[in-house]
């Protein structure tokens, strides 16, 4: 899998989700690798989309489409400033990276310190689940420079707020600070998705 994540501080939202929506219409179901997107809005109005390609190629291709620079173009003018753009090959999947029907999601980036032991935990469904039951999902995306994207699906926030509050065993603690560092969250309070339609 290959991850792309868009960011940039967007106060127009409803055009902007008028247009991400268009974009599934249109385009969802022809853009060959497109697998599915998490979009939403922070309280400081930052707006992230966290979308999902079988591969670099199928990313690359679609992104050097007329098609897609035309509707960039349109895009990329509904936002206040400079937008962010990471491409990440280096994916982990948890609980099959998340789901649609997250009520809430949290946007986790810093830097990998220890990338093979993120991969090892987000791979420890079992013990995630036991300790976070209110967590659906989650995609791990590491940048070739260490930096990581970490997309966390919950049920919904008030779950997640609760677990919050249980506090890991202390050999889990040990690890997650070691292998990450400068962390910080995006809260995407009412996010919303596109998956392609699977045939059956």
């Amino acid at each position: 899998m290959f991850i792309q994540i868009i960011q940039g501080t967007c106060t127009r939202q409803d055009e902007m989700r008028k247009q991400i929506d268009r974009w599934h219409a249109e385009r969802g179901s022809q853009v060959q690798g497109w697998l599915g997107g998490t979009y939403g809005f922070a309280d400081d109005d930052m707006f992230v989309a966290v979308v999902r390609f079988d591969s670099a190629e199928s990313a690359m291709a679609n992104s050097e489409s007329r098609e897609q620079s035309e509707w960039w173009a349109q895009t990329e003018a509904l936002f206040d400033g400079p937008v962010e753009f990471h491409d990440c090959a280096d994916v982990t999947l948890m609980m099959e990276g998340g789901s649609d029907r997250a009520g809430f999601v949290q946007i986790i980036r810093g830097t990998a310190a220890d990338p093979e032991a993120l991969r090892a935990m987000m791979a420890d469904t079992e013990l995630l689940h036991r300790m976070r039951p209110d967590i659906i999902g989650a995609t791990l995306a590491i940048e070739s420079d260490g930096t990581f994207t970490e997309t966390v699906a919950f049920t919904d926030e008030a779950a997640a707020r609760s677990g919050e509050q249980v506090e890991p065993p202390e050999d889990v603690r040990e690890q997650l600070a070691t292998a990450m560092r400068d962390v910080t969250f995006v809260d995407l309070h009412n996010p919303f998705f596109a998956s392609r339609a699977v045939s059956a």
